[in-house]
């Protein structure tokens, strides 16, 4: 395991540089083998990444309560090992959707051992989340979930963290691996279904009150072009501000009861094993929409504070997993990542991004996710999108994603950035000359002229793509490229 640290709100390699991470998401939510190939992870690099959130589900490692499938992790291994041939680091992703895949191929996650009532979720009709808002199976596990309640003699919890005991020690000789994410958008149960009954209310209100809504016309023809007006209804920072209020306190509840007990029993147990790699903090389903996220600064239990935390949020705009995905809003994206800047600020911790973007290939345009790939430069955090295609790198997507960036910086960074119209990455540093490594900047394509202050060499990666090396130095320094 490669033993990346994190200092106050950074990323710190073994050298004492500064690291920024971006990447994608691939993962596998079968509890079959996956089908993935060497391509895969060597298109994650040409994209632009160096870090993979890479997914597995507890359904593939312990089909059956306490055996496990080795086959099934010895694929992560095999993943593992692609990714530091291609320069990726990567942290683990105990994935779920749904809570399980209950024999419907809607969700996935848990086993069918340590699910409830599977045989009864009904169809999903429009977009598998339907699942969280309405399903009974769903809510019931998870609140059996939540209250580890006894299965095959121990509690549902407890056989969690012996899996994550098991695979955590099945990989952790593994170079490329950096951490973990205990758990894939923990979902509060029942208390979730009123959430969401409260969301379409606040919705509704403000919507069917706006005078831009023309009640008749959407009652008579619902098209693309209503329902973008609808959603402009609540452009409006004070009115999303109060359509994600109506969950705030059963939200707060959850991350606070039920959700902070369990990540930190799971927590400990991965500190059982080892006492490296970054824990990964994930924030409820529902933070995904700008909901404020409660749960506190992992401290276990005799008193000390994990040294190597950080808070991996999610967020999606309210049209993503629909036929809207296209028409996300830069305005709506922008509330939900300001809360998560209020979370990090709470938790004085870096931030990864574990989940982003899930916008379809082939559209012309992409200005929400160009909007966001911009703040998050700005606020020099990293990312894995949402998710790996292998057609990602010839459209918009892979453009955007593919831009300059610094991965390692010797010093303190102040500020970076690509301005699309001026076609110029800049980077501006504070340099420490006893850091005994480079700064290590991607530049893609070779730039047409190189501004730097320290002196530096081009080199290539793995995949043929630049990368420029500065000596270490210190004082301000600056790195301009144009393009």
């Amino acid at each position: 395991m490669t033993d990346i640290l994190t200092r106050g709100t950074c990323f710190i390699d073994e050298f004492g540089r500064a690291r920024i991470f971006q990447g994608m998401n691939i993962v596998n939510k079968s509890p079959n083998l996956p089908g993935w190939t060497q391509e895969d992870f060597r298109l994650i690099a040409l994209n632009g990444g160096n870090m993979v959130r890479l997914g597995c589900v507890w359904s593939g490692i312990e089909p059956e309560p306490g055996k496990y499938n080795t086959a099934y992790l010895d694929s992560m291994r095999q993943a593992l090992d692609w990714c530091e041939e291609y320069g990726l680091m990567a942290f683990l992703d105990l994935h779920q959707d749904l809570y399980s895949d209950f024999g419907t191929g809607y969700g996935d996650g848990a086993p069918a051992w340590a699910s409830f009532d599977g045989d009864k979720l009904k169809k999903i009709y429009v977009i598998w989340a339907e699942g969280y808002f309405f399903r009974k199976p769903v809510h019931q596990s998870f609140d059996a979930f939540w209250e580890n309640r006894a299965v095959n003699g121990r509690g549902l919890q407890d056989w969690f963290c012996d899996m994550l005991r098991f695979t955590v020690k099945y990989l952790q000789d593994k170079p490329a691996l950096i951490g973990f994410d205990v758990l894939n958008e923990p979902f509060p149960g029942t208390p979730g279904g009123k959430v969401f009954r409260n969301l379409v209310k606040r919705i509704a209100k403000v919507v069917l009150t706006d005078p831009r809504f023309d009640r008749k016309k959407a009652l008579k023809e619902l098209t693309s072009g209503e329902i973008m007006n609808c959603l402009d209804c609540i452009n409006d920072e004070k009115l999303y501000a109060k359509l994600v209020d109506s969950g705030k306190k059963e939200i707060r509840e959850f991350d606070i009861e039920r959700y902070y007990p369990f990540f930190k029993r799971a927590c400990t147990a991965i500190r059982e094993v080892t006492d490296k790699g970054i824990i990964f903090m994930e924030n409820c389903y529902y933070s995904n929409l700008g909901i404020p996220c409660s749960t506190p600064k992992l401290t276990y239990n005799d008193g000390t504070v994990e040294k190597n935390l950080a808070f991996a949020p999610h967020g999606y705009d309210l049209t993503v997993d629909t036929p809207l995905t296209n028409f996300a809003s830069p305005f709506r994206v922008d509330q939900i990542f300001n809360e998560h800047e209020r979370t990090q600020q709470r938790l004085g911790v870096p931030v990864l991004v574990g989940e982003w973007g899930g916008m379809v290939p082939g559209a012309e345009e992409y200005p929400a996710l160009e909007h966001l790939i911009a703040k998050f430069d700005r606020n020099q955090w990293s990312q894995t999108y949402w998710h790996y295609n292998n057609e990602l790198h010839k459209g918009g997507i892979g453009e955007i994603l593919a831009r300059p960036y610094p991965q390692a910086v010797a010093g303190t960074v102040k500020k970076y950035g690509y301005d699309r119209k001026r076609k110029e990455f800049s980077l501006y540093y504070t340099g420490d000359a006893a850091v005994q490594a480079p700064t290590e900047v991607f530049l893609g394509k070779k730039p047409k002229s190189i501004l730097s202050t320290a002196k530096y060499t081009l080199e290539e990666n793995a995949v043929g793509h630049c990368i420029l090396k500065a000596e270490p130095t210190d004082g301000k320094c600056v790195i301009v490229a144009q393009y």
